[in-house]
């Protein structure tokens, strides 16, 4: 069927709801188009940029009648960027928006029509990014420039300030920039891969106020090295650790495998609940530690953990909510893919005099097997929290081949998670789902969901 519009044509269109993405969303001849930066109610002028078979893609003209919810941006890069696509709704609606999306997809895929809770938000939803990883390269005319890639692109978009990283962390980065520029240090360039800084990448410990700078570079050595680490303990003294990162591979991954530090111990460290925990280059942190600890709270708490239950934690990071769930648990076995992320979980263990949680490096599906198949290690408890893509089909066979008491399931990709619920919906009862806001001003959210064993005794 061809579709009833064409790409270049304008029109007026009603905006009828927001997407997953929080784009808005319009019927043309009951053809659906997708409008970015448009809310629900309102009524915009449209062009039409991209027209597939079953939808298409409009870009604002004018906006002709404006919501209630709608709020004047504080950024001028955010529509390229698309760092916060929803900075232009008032911030109480977007979890709102967050809710509806998660309680959508759960009316659409589970048997159980479970009501979602109400999106968990902050006091303070700005400059929330405990990590920063600016790239750097060569502009149009060929100048060095530092900022964020350009939604999609490899474009870098130069940013005064945004408010969604750490305040500190951006003045650390232009300094460094600067220093850069002022003494002739090259630049990398993707197009010829020659050029020597890539990356500067900025961790902070939110609560301790510790800063570790990266410095990833397409070679061995900085020009004015010692100078530049000087400089950097001169004007930031809360930077505890200068890391030098060798990635010399014509790749899109950020950092390589090799870092050499310049000053420090190469980590930092942040405090978490009752915890500290040591925050390595490669190691996961999250990077808004004040909702990942609403995060993990809730999913503690909804599990009951008691003192004769062993707890699997699958994809456990640097072990952060292992620790959380060993005060009350039996035993922790924490698992990782990262060997670099163990290691800190282990070191981040005995920081805190931590004895009974046990950190295995490998892979989540194989040593999930070889716990429970090999060494006969039964879990009553499974703490989830993996990548975006979900659990594949090996760990869900597993978990309902071994049927722990209650499984909680945290996830950064709602799709994937009432895809993987619906699978172990049969034998587990999803009693509920609440929602984090971890990202501000972002069409992500966190969730939380509790499976209860069915006719558990």
């Amino acid at each position: 069927m061809q579709a009833p519009i064409k790409k270049n044509q304008e029109y007026i269109v009603d905006i009828i709801d927001n997407g997953y993405e929080g784009e808005g969303i319009a019927k043309i001849e009951n053809f659906t188009v997708f409008i970015p930066g448009t809310i629900k109610g309102e009524k915009v002028k449209i062009l039409i940029v991209k027209v597939l078979t079953s939808h298409a893609f409009g870009k604002i003209l004018e906006i002709i009648k404006e919501s209630n919810k709608r709020n004047e941006s504080d950024c001028n890069t955010y529509k390229r960027c698309g760092g916060c696509n929803l900075r232009h709704i008032k911030y109480e609606e977007t979890l709102k928006m967050k809710q509806n999306a998660v309680q959508s997809l759960v009316n659409k895929t589970l048997n159980t029509k479970i009501k979602v809770k109400e999106t968990i938000g902050m006091e303070n939803p700005y400059f929330y990014r405990n990590k920063a990883q600016y790239p750097l390269g060569l502009d149009k005319a060929g100048n060095p420039t530092i900022g964020i890639f350009a939604n999609r692109t490899h474009e870098i978009i130069p940013i005064k300030k945004c408010y969604i990283q750490n305040e500190k962390s951006q003045k650390l980065a232009k300094f460094v920039f600067e220093f850069l520029v002022n003494n002739n240090i090259s630049i990398y360039n993707e197009k010829t891969k020659k050029g020597l800084v890539r990356h500067i990448v900025t961790k902070v410990g939110i609560r301790t106020n510790q800063i570790m700078c990266v410095l990833v570079i397409n070679g061995k050595s900085i020009p004015k090295e010692e100078k530049l680490v000087k400089d950097i303990l001169n004007n930031f003294p809360e930077v505890k650790t200068i890391v030098k990162n060798i990635n010399t591979k014509d790749t899109n991954v950020i950092m390589g495998n090799q870092n050499i530090n310049l000053y420090g111990n190469g980590y930092i460290e942040d405090i978490l609940g009752d915890f500290t925990f040591k925050i390595s280059p490669l190691s996961f942190y999250q990077v808004n530690p004040i909702q990942a600890e609403k995060l993990y709270n809730i999913g503690v708490e909804a599990a009951k953990i008691s003192k004769n239950d062993v707890v699997f934690d699958l994809y456990c990071g640097i072990g952060t909510i292992s620790l959380f769930m060993s005060k009350f648990a039996k035993k922790v076995y924490g698992i990782e893919i990262v060997e670099e992320a163990v290691k800190d979980a282990r070191e981040n263990a005995l920081k805190n005099n931590v004895t009974n949680a046990q950190f295995i490096a490998g892979d989540v599906e194989e040593i999930l097997d070889d716990l429970v198949n090999v060494k006969k290690i039964l879990p009553d408890i499974i703490m989830i929290d993996p990548p975006r893509r979900g659990l594949d089909s090996r760990s869900i066979d597993n978990i309902l081949k071994v049927r722990p008491k209650k499984l909680v399931y945290i996830s950064c990709n709602p799709a994937t998670l009432v895809r993987d619920l619906a699978r172990l919906e049969e034998v587990y009862g999803v009693e509920e789902i609440e929602c984090v806001d971890m990202f501000p001003f972002t069409s992500h959210v966190e969730c939380c969901a509790l499976l209860e064993l069915k006719n558990y005794q």
